[in-house]
This record gives C-alpha cells, sequence and structure tokens, in this order.
C-alpha cells in the first residue's frame, strides 16, 4: 500500500512537471523567457495596453499599488494553474464561462484576505480588487495560455505576466507619489531644506490623466530603445 502511494506521488509530480524539458530544467531558457518577456517586449500595459484602468486609478500611492500588484499575481498564478489542470475537462462552449467562475472565486479569497489582514488599503482600492474580474491581461493570458499549455509552464506565464504588469503599476505609483505629495509609502522623502528652498510638489501628478501621461512616457521610452516594438502602418 506504502508502495503504491509513493508510485502514486511520482505520478503526480511528472503530471505537474510534463510540461518541462527534462535537459532543460525547472528555470531554463523557455523558462525563464515566460517569466523575463512580460518585462522587456511583451509587457501587458506598455505593448499589449491592457489593464490600463488600474494603472490610472490606484496609482496615487505606492502601496495600494503595491498591494494591488501582489494580489493580481496571486489570482494569474493559480487561476493560470487551475484551467491549465482542467484544459482537457472544460468543454469548448463554456470555457469563458469557467475562467470567469474560476477568477472570481480567487478575486473573493483576496478580496477576504486584504479585508482581514489591510483594511486600509483594501477601502482605498475598493471596487478595483473585484475589477481584477474583468482584467483584460488575466483573461487574455487564460483564453491565451493556460489552455494550451501544462500546469507549470501556465504558473511560469501567470507569475511573469503579473510581475510584468506590477513592474508599470509601481513605477508609475512612485513617480506620482514621489512628485505629487513628496512622499513614498506615506513617509516624507524630500527634506524640508528644499521646500524651504522655494520646492513646491506638482498637484498635477495626483490627478488621473497625470498616470497616463506617465504611462505613455514609459511606452515612449521603451520603444525609442527597442524599436522593433513600433508599429508599422
Amino acid at each position: 500500500m506504502a508502495e503504491n502511494k509513493n508510485i502514486n506521488k511520482k505520478e503526480d509530480l511528472i503530471l505537474f512537471l510534463s510540461d518541462t524539458d527534462e535537459r532543460e530544467g525547472l528555470l531554463g531558457k523557455k523558462n525563464r523567457k515566460l517569466l523575463a518577456d512580460p518585462f522587456t517586449d511583451n509587457n501587458p500595459i506598455t505593448v499589449q495596453v491592457l489593464g490600463i484602468c488600474s494603472a490610472l486609478a490606484i496609482t496615487v500611492q505606492l502601496k495600494p499599488a503595491i498591494v494591488m500588484s501582489i494580489a493580481v499575481m496571486a489570482v494569474m498564478a493559480f487561476s493560470n494553474m487551475i484551467i491549465s489542470m482542467l484544459r482537457n475537462l472544460i468543454p469548448s462552449r463554456i470555457r469563458i464561462i469557467v475562467q470567469l467562475v474560476v477568477v472570481a472565486a480567487l478575486v473573493i479569497l483576496v478580496d477576504q484576505i486584504l479585508r482581514a489582514y489591510a483594511y486600509d488599503v483594501s477601502k482605498e482600492l475598493s471596487v478595483f480588487v473585484g475589477l481584477i474580474i474583468t482584467n483584460c491581461i488575466v483573461m487574455g493570458r487564460l483564453e491565451a495560455f493556460a489552455l494550451g499549455n501544462g500546469v507549470y509552464k501556465s504558473f511560469l506565464d501567470g507569475i511573469g505576466n503579473a510581475a510584468g504588469y506590477a513592474f508599470i503599476l509601481i513605477l508609475v505609483a512612485f513617480f506620482r507619489e514621489l512628485l505629487g505629495a513628496g512622499k513614498l509609502l506615506g513617509m516624507e522623502v524630500i527634506p524640508q531644506s528644499f521646500y524651504d528652498a522655494g520646492y513646491v510638489n506638482n498637484g498635477l501628478m495626483l490627478l488621473s490623466p497625470m498616470a497616463l501621461i506617465t504611462v505613455g512616457i514609459i511606452i515612449w521610452i521603451q520603444r525609442s530603445r527597442n524599436r522593433t516594438l513600433i508599429e508599422q502602418n
């Protein structure tokens, strides 16, 4: 009996890692690409232009941007894994409904955890945690990747795309809070001597249009460094 259990455990591990090349390893070149591409040539926000709404709405301060990033990462990683596990069982006609149910369940779980352990931040994020359910990045990766790939690769794809999304979100929040309020994570970082010398916080950075402008500047810098990302008419 014990021997059978060991065999079953080995079989489960083989199934979990079935989409990895033994010569490649868990973090081989192809798997590292899944993690790295969303930071550069395939960023969900600056290249695919997805998830812009949350980039505009919750980047006034760094703290809610970080919490939102962690929430999206958890939802994307686990929803990718679950859909990948079920991909051969889900009828094509109802796959979108199944994806929504999985994502909604994970979002509710994340929302309840935030309410229990970070209630103030949960209030700041308001409806935007719930809107992860309709986030184009989450649904897009489920449809484009998790339905056609193994569990481990889907997990890495979810982590990578969520991290790429988080990188832009946190970068925008960093500049908006720093230049708009002179703070980071709610703590004063610009010395009082600067204000005494005439420095004034730029209140425009706290307005939603400046989030869009900041994202636009990041997109411009990225495309000027990598001209292959420029769309040809």
